[in-house]
């Protein structure tokens, strides 16, 4: 889950010359580390510090360490959160225990996603919801107005939560080494996928989260704006010795396309409904009571797909990118529409995702990409592309 246009400094929601560009608490540092910053959903970001092939790499052999402040938290709490919370988005709330969290999505009536969210529960009553930068303020508008009726507050937290993560094989030894209490440091280790705990970090108090975007092991640490900077550096040092190194948006969206997810503004959007995107698992549809969309999901996962998300392993190096036309064959006719493409630094050859027609979305299908006029011969592949060890 991240937000569309991390490599062109666009996003719905970027700022005009009329609003100011946010900085993250960590700008400074960026731009001291040398940092090609990018406008991006109106916030300035590190696009990269050193190379995007070398972010990449550490952060699949060691680890890379994100600002990912950009993102929004909104605060959830109240005798009926878990029925507000199940109103609005497709997912089963009420499901998830104490401690844990679930990727969940917040659709139009029609079934097109609005964003992709990660639902935290905090508590009995108390959630926090991860939202893309670029579509925050609209998931609030949402959230308000689908909460009417509910005895539920909530609460924008965005610019008051700096949120970083550091995600590679060695992400759990540089976490820990942080954690001030043995036995908190111990309940970080025995954390699960989509899970988190309080804990104090280099003296901070944080939630540790053991959630991310690049396919590997790795943490997201949610702490005060004000405690960023001081975590940051923490993290650096304790992440010298194991190879850590800043990484950026770009080795961000490398990565997580490598381990096939979907970015919104690419994989997801209004036009798509989560079983478009290979993503029906997370509706819930038979959660008890009504949810915004859930007449048309019903609908949509009982009838032929008119497109299916695949991966695309190119067999030559030229690689597809978003928008570029799948075709059967060389001069065939047109089947589908690449959403994100790039060389895989990992695997050595290019690797695309794409909306296809359904007869043509089997693993082990030969199709071509029109590559700025020239067919390149591409073969529809399961995703992911990458598993880790």
């Amino acid at each position: 889950m991240t937000d569309h246009a991390a490599l062109t400094g666009a996003a719905p929601g970027a700022a005009t010359p009329t609003t100011p560009e946010l900085h993250t608490p960590l700008h400074e540092e960026h731009l001291a580390l040398g940092a090609m910053m990018v406008s991006f959903a109106g916030w300035q970001m590190p696009l990269r510090y050193s190379s995007d092939l070398e972010e990449h790499r550490a952060t699949r052999t060691a680890a890379g360490l994100f600002d990912l402040t950009h993102m929004g938290e909104i605060d959830v709490v109240g005798p009926q959160a878990v029925a507000a919370l199940d109103y609005a988005l497709v997912g089963a709330m009420g499901r998830i225990a104490i401690g844990r969290a679930k990727y969940t999505m917040i659709c139009a009536e029609d079934g097109g996603v609005i964003d992709d969210l990660v639902v935290y529960r905090l508590g009995k009553d108390h959630f926090m919801v991860v939202a893309n930068a670029s579509n925050c303020a609209i998931v609030i508008e949402e959230l308000r107005a689908r909460f009417h009726g509910f005895d539920v507050t909530l609460t924008d937290d965005s610019l008051t939560t700096a949120l970083l993560a550091v995600q590679g094989p060695e992400a759990e030894a540089i976490v820990t080494a942080l954690v001030d209490d043995p036995a908190d440091a111990d309940a970080v280790r025995a954390l699960h996928y989509y899970a988190s705990v309080p804990a104090t970090v280099a003296g901070v108090q944080a939630r540790v989260a053991r959630t991310g975007y690049t396919g590997e092991d790795g943490f997201e640490l949610f702490v005060s704006t004000d405690d960023a900077v001081t975590v940051w550096h923490a993290l650096c040092a304790a992440g010298e010795p194991h190879g850590l190194i800043p990484a950026g948006l770009s080795a961000r969206d490398s990565l997580r396309l490598e381990a096939g997810m979907p970015l919104y503004g690419q994989e997801l959007d209004r036009t798509t409904t989560p079983h478009d995107a290979g993503l029906g698992r997370v509706v819930a549809l038979d959660k008890p009571g009504d949810f915004v969309g859930k007449a048309a999901l019903r609908s949509r996962a009982g009838s032929e797909p008119a497109r299916l998300l695949v991966g695309l392993e190119g067999l030559t190096r030229r690689a597809a990118r978003t928008g570029y036309p799948v075709l059967v064959g060389p001069s065939g006719p047109h089947v589908g529409t690449v959403t994100s493409g790039a060389p895989s630094p990992t695997l050595g050859h290019p690797i695309a995702m794409a909306y296809v027609t359904p007869e043509v979305s089997g693993p082990g299908t030969l199709l071509a990409v029109d590559v700025r006029g020239r067919a390149e011969q591409v073969r529809v592949v399961a995703l992911p592309f990458y598993r880790r060890p």
